[in-house]
């Protein structure tokens, strides 16, 4: 074990030292500094996250997503924040989550703020999902139960996002946990029938590493994102009816749940996104497992 560690030390890349520096750096700051400060510190100290999955994954398999095309990475942070504002704009009505220091801002200062932290969103679970792709047990399962998909069972897929999205819009406070859920039943059959890359067509091979790689990725994602804003400022806050209790930082214990299907709605999002715009090329950018 304690080989395999100094191995993997050795071939880390200078910017995987960085990485950890930048870790070091701000999350001290972030949390020993009193007063506003977080929209300072939380970009630099999730770049430095990226940065070190990054190169761990580098080191593991010799390549990653900032090494093998280092424009495309970029675009995960621009795409990042588009994404995850589609959220913020869906919670508008269910109204989940919100902001404490948000009051110390202009609109616009928070919205540019907001923006480069959100930024860091994909870069995080992409890299994280990879890295968790190149550990052993992952392969183990690449033959797993086949899911038959056909072009009738995707327009109920996709009618049901519609409805689940309808009835989170209508009564958010009994049916809010469909933002989880509605946007990836609605952008997979278009990427299916779109002929982008998605996740059912490894299911329907019996993989599911692809789909295990991105939960435990996200969830791993989920625990720094709670534990580093616990005593950030501003930080964000939940607001969730019925399963309010247990919490680990600031988040529900139940609401951890939600982490396991966002993974997937970035991961289709994506992929949605660059199939759009003529770049279907970067398909294969993502290898967080080979299809």
């Amino acid at each position: 074990m304690i080989k395999n560690i100094t191995t993997i030390l050795k071939r880390l890349p200078i910017y995987g030292w960085v990485g950890l520096i930048f870790i070091g750096i701000f999350w001290y700051l972030n949390w020993a500094l009193s007063g506003p400060r977080t929209h300072w510190f939380f970009f630099p100290l999730w770049l430095g996250y990226c940065l070190t999955v990054d190169a761990l994954t580098f080191a593991r398999k010799g390549d990653s997503l900032l090494t093998r095309n280092p424009q495309a990475y970029v675009g995960l942070f621009l795409l990042s924040i588009f994404g995850w504002w589609l959220f913020e704009v869906i919670n508008l009505r269910t109204q989940n989550w919100s902001y404490v220091g948000r009051e110390l801002f202009s609109k616009a200062e928070f919205n540019l703020y907001a923006s480069l932290s959100f930024s860091t969103v994909i870069p995080a679970v992409f890299g994280t999902a990879e890295l968790v792709g190149t550990f052993e047990w992952i392969n183990q399962i690449r033959k797993g139960a086949k899911l038959k998909t056909q072009g009738e069972k995707f327009w109920r897929f996709f009618l049901a996002g519609i409805v689940m999205f309808l009835l989170m819009m209508f009564w958010p406070r009994y049916f809010f946990p469909f933002v989880w859920l509605s946007v990836f039943f609605m952008i997979e059959p278009i990427n299916v029938w779109l002929g982008n890359r998605t996740i059912t067509s490894m299911i329907s091979k019996g993989d599911w590493r692809l789909m295990v790689s991105l939960i435990v990725g996200v969830l791993i994602c989920g625990f720094f994102w709670e534990m580093w804003n616990y005593y950030s400022y501003p930080k964000w806050v939940y607001h969730v009816p019925f399963v309010d209790f247990a919490r680990i930082f600031e988040m529900p214990l139940l609401g951890y749940g939600g982490y396991l299907p966002f993974s997937l709605e970035l991961f289709a999002l994506y992929h949605l996104i660059v199939g759009v715009l003529g770049q279907k090329g970067l398909f294969q950018y993502v290898q967080i497992v080979q299809d």
